[in-house]
């Protein structure tokens, strides 16, 4: 995916690449729904996201908090059965407060479906939190214990959250994470749920889990990342996370979610394929973030990454110069790397040039080749000057009026 001319530094003394295939769940129909600014999508609206999901080759998605009251749960089994009946690898799970009350409504909706469900039982872990509810550490491993070995009982596979995992001290993590591996927990999930890690955090927590879950002989058991976007380093925590040993990842389209959001699943997914540490097809990345922006209401700015529509986008004349050059000698991949450092390929797109007050004459050459039309002098100079004397970059209707007013040869 590299241009050989790219002298990567990135692949300087790398950090250890993970051991294990790194799987990913998405949360955008549970835990971006959260968002104070998101309208509640409809239900054709999150099936749609379901499939975009699929079509990603995102192995898990999180549809909800059956918990929340009967038209969750309504939702919740209407998206199985789509699981189910159109046949999507993905594989659904459920969010539950560590509380049978909570479990059981997932049950039910297993039962009825006939379709394996995973739950998502988390719990405040932090001694802050604690204070906070007037929790005892003796209720959150009795709470534990009772509410995971129900939804084993009730066949259900169990994913134990320790919420504020971060900011816990590592006797309350090690207690709950043995007594929830004790009552049939597959998975434990290190949560950053206010946005509190750093890279260097995120790993270390998550060695912690690896370690414990070697000293209690449960290999067997996978770990969990799961983080928010507070700091701003929530795409970065999660590569430390996965190098640390984490196995599957959480994210959200355009990392919708609660404050500021959480990771965000696009990122991931794109920021994982250039490590080389999962292979993926993204030509439908696009499509999936305009899909969670169409039903949350949440708009994708135009400088996001990958997908917002400057992404791979310039209007200055060096940059698209160089781009233009490159396209000359028939070089795709260098179009792509000159001036970019994810390549628009990956994800469907093409570089673009537009024409403005900053551009060069190779920016008009570029606009009109790309369209098959002839770049004269006396036309490439028009467009330029209309450009110049703009404030923005000039409009595909503004450049083809002086298309039209320059006299044919």
């Amino acid at each position: 995916m590299t241009h050989p001319l790219v002298h990567d530094w990135n692949l300087v003394a790398p950090a250890d690449a993970p051991a294990a295939a790194i799987q990913l769940d998405d949360e955008t129909l549970r835990d971006g729904l959260q968002s104070p600014s998101v309208r509640a999508p409809a239900i054709d609206e999150k099936l749609r996201i379901l499939h975009l999901i699929d079509d990603l080759g995102i192995e898990c998605a999180d549809i909800g908090l059956p918990g929340a009251g009967p038209h969750v749960v309504e939702d919740v089994e209407r998206l199985v059965r789509e699981i189910v009946s159109a046949k999507l690898r993905v594989r659904p799970n459920c969010a539950a407060r560590t509380v049978v009350a909570d479990i059981r409504p997932i049950a039910e909706i297993a039962q009825r479906t006939g379709r394996q469900l995973e739950v998502a039982a988390f719990i405040g872990s932090s001694p802050l939190r604690q204070y906070a509810e007037g929790w005892t550490l003796d209720f959150l491993q009795r709470s534990t214990e009772e509410a995971l070995s129900f939804a084993v009982r009730e066949g259900l596979t169990v994913l134990f959250v320790t919420e504020d995992t971060l900011r816990a001290d590592p006797a309350s993590l090690r207690l709950l994470y043995t007594t929830a591996v004790r009552a049939g927990a597959s998975r434990i999930c290190v949560a950053d749920t206010v946005g509190h890690a750093t890279p260097h955090g995120a790993h270390a927590a998550v060695q912690f889990a690896v370690r414990l879950l070697d000293e209690l002989e449960a290999a067997e058991v996978g770990v969990d990342w799961h983080g928010h976007d507070d700091r701003g380093l929530a795409v970065a925590n999660s590569i430390a996370a996965c190098q640390g040993g984490a196995t599957r990842l959480h994210g959200t389209g355009l990392g919708v979610g609660e404050r500021t959001g959480n990771a965000p699943m696009d990122l991931l997914l794109v920021n994982l394929a250039l490590l080389g540490y999962r292979p993926a097809d993204l030509t439908k990345l696009p499509a999936y973030c305009q899909a969670v922006s169409d039903a949350t209401g949440v708009p994708i700015p135009a400088k996001y990454p990958v997908v917002g529509r400057d992404a791979f986008r310039t209007a200055t004349g060096v940059h698209a110069a160089a781009i233009a050059k490159a396209g000359r000698k028939g070089d795709r991949p260098a179009v792509d790397a000159v001036y970019s450092g994810v390549p628009a390929a990956l994800v469907g797109r093409e570089q673009e040039i537009d024409v403005g007050p900053l551009s060069g004459k190779w920016n008009v050459i570029f606009w009109l080749e790309k369209r098959g039309l002839t770049a004269s002098e006396e036309l490439v100079d028009r467009i330029l000057a209309r450009g110049k004397r703009s404030r923005t970059t000039l409009t595909e209707q503004e450049i083809r009026e002086e298309i039209a007013a320059t006299p044919r040869a």
